[in-house]
């Protein structure tokens, strides 16, 4: 009995549900930051009724780089440290392995110069709807996209998710000591972090985190027969990167470049099952549930958006006067 509850404890923080689970045969892409496109959400009909028209119709947000945020951690959000570490896309010049000069995620961080241990997350501009379908650049969505919720799969979400047995990022690294971190949340809302691998190289290198849970003899796994639709529907969502920066380590900027996320893992359901009605167009049921969760969500993104976009309007716009004065001065 002991065995069994500390197998079933396994089996939760790995994601597992469905029947016996089939082994995806190459890694699938959970995030690639050159290609963001097609990721934009309207959040302008919960704005509020004090906006005119023409400024709701602006508030629109998407996946590109430039919205992405870096949050440090508490402590060390203390003078420079904020204003000096944010997200910035980066065009990388390696050509090889098919990659042809990609955008990629680049970040600043400052870390605090004191001997105390930090971290700092890189997060997208909203939490990454699992279940959205795909829209045009009206908002309209195609017949054949209806009820499919395929708006963000591999950017930023995996579909059909049980064990994960690998992860793979690819990460320039500039010879720091620092650790880096994926930070991944599953149908249940549970969040799990899971450190990846230490920067301590140069250039460009795949770096992996091998499940030290992951059972590769079928025979050795606890087999259980679970619900299928609606409940085995399981998926695995991009929530950030977290770097890490211990206390004995050098402090001060810190600059680093991630291309893609992928993940190899188990399948939750099997495709060896025809199934002649497809159950989700029927009923509908997990795009209601995660209907109920993006709502929220686009509400909460949507007044903080407002408040960021009415603080832009009221910047000074006039000339910098240091810049004019340079400008100006002979040599």
């Amino acid at each position: 009995m002991k065995k069994l509850l500390i197998m079933l404890m396994i089996l939760s923080i790995t994601g597992v549900m469905g029947a016996i689970a089939e082994e995806i045969t190459e890694p699938q892409v959970l995030i690639d930051f050159n290609d963001l496109a097609g990721t934009e959400i309207n959040y302008g009909d919960v704005a509020g009724a004090g906006l005119k028209a023409d400024d709701k119709a602006n508030l629109k947000v998407d996946l590109g780089l430039k919205n992405w945020e870096v949050h440090l951690s508490s402590s060390s959000q203390v003078g420079e440290n904020v204003a000096l570490t944010y997200v910035q896309p980066a065009q990388s010049n390696k050509e090889d392995e098919g990659w042809g000069k990609p955008t990629v995620l680049g970040v600043r961080i400052h870390f605090p110069e004191a001997a105390f241990n930090s971290y700092a997350i890189i997060q997208p501009p909203f939490n990454i709807p699992a279940y959205m379908d795909k829209t045009d650049e009206n908002g309209n969505v195609a017949e054949a996209d209806k009820g499919l919720g395929q708006k963000f799969d591999n950017k930023g979400v995996l579909k059909n998710v049980a064990t994960i047995k690998h992860v793979e990022m690819m990460v320039n690294g500039r010879n720091f000591p620092h650790g880096i971190g994926i930070i991944l949340e599953d149908q249940n809302a549970e969040e799990r972090i899971i450190f990846v691998d230490y920067l301590r190289y140069t250039g460009w290198k795949k770096l992996i985190w091998k499940n030290p849970n992951y059972v590769e003899d079928v025979r050795n796994r606890e087999l259980r027969s679970y619900p299928l639709y609606p409940r085995s529907q399981p998926f695995i969502k991009f929530k950030g990167i977290i770097i890490y920066r211990d206390a004995a380590n050098i402090g001060g900027d810190f600059v680093t470049y991630v291309k893609d996320i992928k993940l190899g893992y188990d399948q939750a359901v099997t495709d060896d099952f025809e199934l002649d009605i497809n159950d989700e167009a029927l009923w509908g049921i997990v795009q209601q549930r995660e209907d109920r969760r993006k709502t929220a969500e686009i509400k909460r993104l949507g007044n903080l958006q407002v408040l960021r976009y009415l603080e832009e309007k009221k910047k000074y716009a006039g000339p910098d006067p240091a810049a004019a004065d340079a400008a100006t001065t002979t040599p």
